[in-house]
């Protein structure tokens, strides 16, 4: 390992948890609703169930070789060439479409809806300029803030939650199962590609956990608890929105805490509400880059990575200003394209990897 530090278990389930709920939060409601309508809640349950077998076959791949990342893991099952082939195409699939992808949804959401007059290049470079020094400080820095940072998300959740409760509307929910099981297992793919199969990411961190035993079980409880968060997001959003508005908003989250309103004095609290986002905005942006540097210094055998977290950091800013030229074609690569190119790289690499570990034993 190219640095030399380890984290808690309990750290590493609080950096899962940010990581998975990340940009999630804001496109998972309208992508499940766009698909299963009012049976989004469904899918979103049953999107849950099946990321823990997710995590689970990531842990198997973690298990190959204890203590390695996954690029290490790549070289020694696949050999030193075609390993760190593999391992740069991966890496470069999830810098191009999964990091860029989610900075790019920081400056959307800001320039829409909290500083439309502000530039989005200026934002995402203040942004960057964040996560590149969060990166550069360190896995166990990365730890603690986000151990720090948890109780405050959850308060902030918990607000959300309780203040919407009175707005809900139950009858949005049906007829439950309207359209059948079709429309629903499509959703349960689209939430899994944005939610849960980026967690692949998290083997380049695998390795830092003091226990492997404890590492599993950290693993599988903090996506479930980031699935659990999510569900309940998607849930509100249709009990409160209703299922035509939670599918035609942009960010159905962000306009269900516009929904907040508790008599004369608690209104407009959907900036302060935001700040949840920012977190795991923030996490889920830094584990990305923090893995990306990684994975780039063990491939090209460097012996640190430091030097390249600034170049990757100006090369993503650059990257997310042109990843999407506007919204239709964003709705259209989230729809059609995203879902192939993410399973390709969070679920048929790691069941080939670990077929190939089995045929060599």
């Amino acid at each position: 390992m190219l640095e030399n530090a380890r984290i808690s278990a309990w750290q590493f389930a609080v950096l899962v948890t940010l990581f998975t709920i990340g940009s999630s939060i804001l496109v998972v409601p309208a992508s499940l609703s766009a698909f299963a309508y009012q049976d989004a809640w469904i899918a979103a349950l049953i999107g849950v169930g099946t990321s823990l077998l997710l995590v689970w076959l990531y842990c198997a791949v973690g298990n190959i070789s204890p203590g390695k990342s996954l690029i290490e893991i790549n070289e020694k099952l696949l050999g030193k060439w075609a390993g760190k082939t593999v391992s740069f195409l991966l890496i470069l699939s999830l810098f191009f479409a999964g990091a860029a992808s989610a900075l790019y949804y920081v400056g959307f959401f800001l320039t829409t809806h909290v500083m439309p007059q502000t530039p989005v290049h200026a934002l995402n470079i203040l942004f960057v300029a964040v996560i590149v020094m969060g990166t550069r400080l360190g896995i166990e820095t990365l730890a603690r803030s986000a151990e720090i940072l948890f109780p405050f998300f959850a308060v902030l959740f918990g607000v959300m939650f309780f203040s919407t409760v009175p707005q809900i509307h139950l009858d949005y929910l049906q007829p439950v199962l309207e359209k059948g099981a079709k429309p629903i297992a499509t959703a349960v793919i689209s939430y899994l590609s944005f939610a849960i199969l980026p967690d692949i990411i998290l083997l380049m961190i695998f390795p830092y956990v003091h226990q492997d035993s404890a590492a599993r079980k950290a693993f599988l409880f903090g996506n479930f608890i980031g699935g659990l968060v999510l569900t309940i997001i998607v849930t509100l959003s249709l009990l409160v929105l209703g299922p035509e508005g939670t599918t035609t908003h942009l960010f159905p989250s962000y306009a269900l805490a516009q929904k907040i309103k508790i008599g004369d004095f608690l209104q407009r609290v959907e900036v302060i509400v935001a700040i949840m986002w920012f977190i795991t905005f923030f996490f889920r942006l830094t584990i990305y880059l923090y893995g990306i540097a990684l994975a780039a210094a063990q491939i090209f055998e460097l012996k640190h990575y430091r030097p390249l977290v600034l170049p990757l950091g100006m090369i993503l800013v650059v990257l997310s200003l042109v990843i999407f030229p506007n919204v239709a074609y964003e709705k259209n690569w989230d729809t059609k394209t995203w879902i192939p190119y993410i399973l390709s790289v969070g679920l048929f690499l790691p069941l080939f990897l670990l077929g190939i570990a089995k045929f060599r034993k």
